[in-house]
């Protein structure tokens, strides 16, 4: 399994703990181990040929630095991979990269693992909220097709709503798994979406991490310099992504702490919240911050993918009995389950 750091009271002393002592690698259960078969993409995907190029090594790939072309190998990976039929998103929103949100994915269902005796749960009996769901729907789609997961996927944003129903109802496989939820107060994360006899296991999320427009918009021109090799006058971000889904007041470190603090009122509402920290920075106070809200346990798990490092922080409300007795009534069946790799 993959590495992970465990603590039942997370501090300034211990969180320097949480960086692994070897480059985290993709999850051993991700679809996107290796090089992408592009000749196979393009035989399910035929306009993704268009795209398809030699790299300076002399090997087959496209121009990441091209929205288009990230766009159609997105869509041509989830056709092939997840087995949908259609998928598309509107102009200028984010068009994230499938091996990364699949990695998240599967760390949480290592982390569900660890909590129901060894064996993953499966099927529609483990319900997971996307705390932002976008345009895309990206985690949904990989979460129900992996692991048979229900999701509700919650965004502030009514265009990213409309877009994710509309992949939801042309997909067969989507249908009746995942419900969406508008958040009517852009401020809130769980007001105003977890009701009373709502029992969610887990809640993912990838907030928006920039501070202000500026330093996305920093952000943006670095990345797409670094993939063009060439300074870019109106570097167009490859992964798209409109102001909402890019930058929030205080960034990643705020939101995470205003999930936290809302998390604590839901606490016999979900066995596990979880958010990925995309600054090594900020994980130091986002621990703090569990701490102070008296987590029962909290899990850092380090993703890696390609020269991109990030981590998942995990964290429960619930004691030792109450986690016995919701894998036990949640969980129970054994039917469907599935030993994580290790």
């Amino acid at each position: 399994m993959s590495e992970r750091r465990e603590r039942k009271a997370p501090s300034k002393k211990s969180s320097k703990d949480s960086a692994p002592a070897a480059k985290p690698k993709i999850h051993p259960r991700n679809k996107h181990k290796g090089r992408y078969d592009l000749p196979q993409l393009v035989k399910g995907t035929p306009e993704l040929g268009a795209f398809v190029q030699p790299n300076k090594y002399g090997d087959e790939s496209i121009d990441f630095a091209n929205p288009a072309a990230v766009k159609t190998l997105n869509t041509a990976l989830l056709k092939h991979h997840y087995k949908l039929e259609f998928w598309d998103i509107p102009e200028d929103y984010l068009c994230p990269p499938i091996p990364g949100r699949a990695d998240y994915i599967h760390h949480m269902a290592d982390v569900l693992c660890a909590s129901n005796y060894g064996k993953i749960p499966t099927g529609e009996k483990v319900t997971c909220i996307d705390v932002g769901v976008g345009a895309n729907c990206v985690y949904p789609i990989i979460g129900t097709q992996e692991y048979d997961w229900s999701f509700i996927g919650t965004d502030i944003d009514s265009v990213s709503i409309k877009s994710a129903q509309a992949i939801i109802d042309q997909n067969p496989n989507l249908v009746g798994k995942i419900e969406l939820r508008r958040q009517p107060e852009p401020k809130d994360i769980f007001y105003g979406i977890l009701r009373k006899e709502d029992r969610v296991d887990l809640t993912i999320c990838n907030p928006p991490f920039h501070r202000s427009p500026d330093e996305a918009q920093e952000s943006a021109s670095r990345k797409v310099n670094n993939l063009a090799k060439k300074k870019v006058a109106d570097p167009v971000l490859n992964f798209g992504g409109r102001s909402k889904e890019l930058w929030c007041d205080g960034g990643e470190r705020k939101f995470i702490q205003t999930m936290i603090r809302e998390s604590k009122n839901f606490a016999d509402s979900c066995f596990w919240f979880s958010s990925l920290v995309s600054k090594s920075s900020n994980l130091a106070v986002i621990l703090e911050s569990l701490e102070k809200a008296e987590a029962v346990e909290v899990k850092t798990i380090p993703m890696g993918q390609g020269n991109k490092s990030s981590r998942i922080v995990a964290w429960t409300f619930l004691n030792p009995a109450q986690q016995k007795e919701w894998k036990n009534t949640r969980w129970k069946e054994k039917e469907g389950s599935t030993k994580a790799s290790e």
